[in-house]
């Protein structure tokens, strides 16, 4: 039973190009569906054994352990995958999956901020001017403003920003441009730190990215989200406030304020309005709660 979980995870490694993590999720899940079968009064020696009786046992006992339905589901997600395998390799000679269904898992909404704790942490950079805090104020601002993801804010290069325009543009996923307008405090912390800030961090003059660290390079995705940890710490935010959180408040702030789903879509660059529905709902808690 080993030798065919073996092969399975090297398929999945060598033919699929899973991750290292992806593989030990699936050696741990099978594993525990091994150990499981070993344990019966009868313990299983051979696929070709497991029938859908045993591996419905196998699902009520993970239940009973009090698992979530998240774990379960990803649990399901991977026997399915491995005994289809095992039928296409002709190991065994039914698969007994077929008939099992994962657990409805509730999606839970994205985490956001009221627009309260938004204006506490823009306000949270100190007063002076120092080229850190306003590149900070113009971040903080700008995250909030257009709802961008964060490795396309650490992408932007100097070039992506017209503030002739008042707008920024960057690369959605499928590497289209979109125009994202500034609103007057973004824009404002954005030209600051262009005219006052960017030049003092600046080493190299042909470094052509946007926002910079103190060594004069690329602001990295782990400096950003360092930076609104801190502020976020500073101003007293007690949930785990990340730069998607400022994505996701912009996003349903926009839907309370009466804009279209299909342009809020737009400005988050989702490919699909689908996705875009969920603020909708997050947009209809918030104001249930005022």
């Amino acid at each position: 039973m080993e030798a065919a979980l073996s092969a399975f995870l090297e398929f999945l490694s060598e033919e699929q190009g899973y991750s290292g993590n992806t593989i030990a999720a699936y050696r741990n899940d099978l594993g525990q569906l091994i150990s499981f079968l070993q344990r019966l009064d009868t313990p299983v020696t051979h696929w070709s054994q497991v029938n859908d009786r045993l591996i419905q046992a196998f699902v009520i006992d993970l239940r009973n352990r009090e698992y979530a339905s998240s774990t379960v589901a990803r649990k399901v997600a991977a026997l399915k995958s491995f005994f289809h395998h095992l039928h296409d390799k002709r190991i065994i000679h039914d698969d007994p999956t077929l008939e099992l269904n994962s657990p409805k898992v509730k999606k839970q909404l994205p985490k956001s901020l009221t627009e309260e704790e938004i204006s506490r942490l823009l306000a949270a950079p100190p007063g002076d001017d120092t080229p850190k805090t306003l590149r900070d104020r113009a971040l903080l601002s700008m995250l909030y403003a257009t709802g961008m993801r964060v490795t396309e804010v650490v992408s932007l290069s100097i070039g992506n920003v017209n503030l002739d325009e008042g707008a920024v543009y960057c690369l959605s996923q499928d590497n289209r441009p979109r125009r994202l307008p500034l609103t007057e405090r973004a824009y404002q912390a954005l030209a600051s730190y262009i005219a006052d800030g960017r030049p003092e961090l600046l080493r190299d003059p042909d470094e052509v990215a946007l926002f910079l660290n103190h060594r004069g390079e690329r602001l990295t995705r782990q400096g950003l989200w360092l930076i609104i940890k801190v502020y976020a710490r500073e101003v007293g935010l007690e949930e785990d406030v990340t730069p998607h959180t400022l994505r996701h408040s912009f996003a349903a702030h926009k839907i309370s304020e009466g804009a279209e789903l299909r342009e809020v879509q737009r400005l988050l660059g989702h490919a699909n309005v689908s996705t875009t529905h969920i603020y909708a709902q997050m947009a209809s808690e918030q104001d249930q709660t005022r």
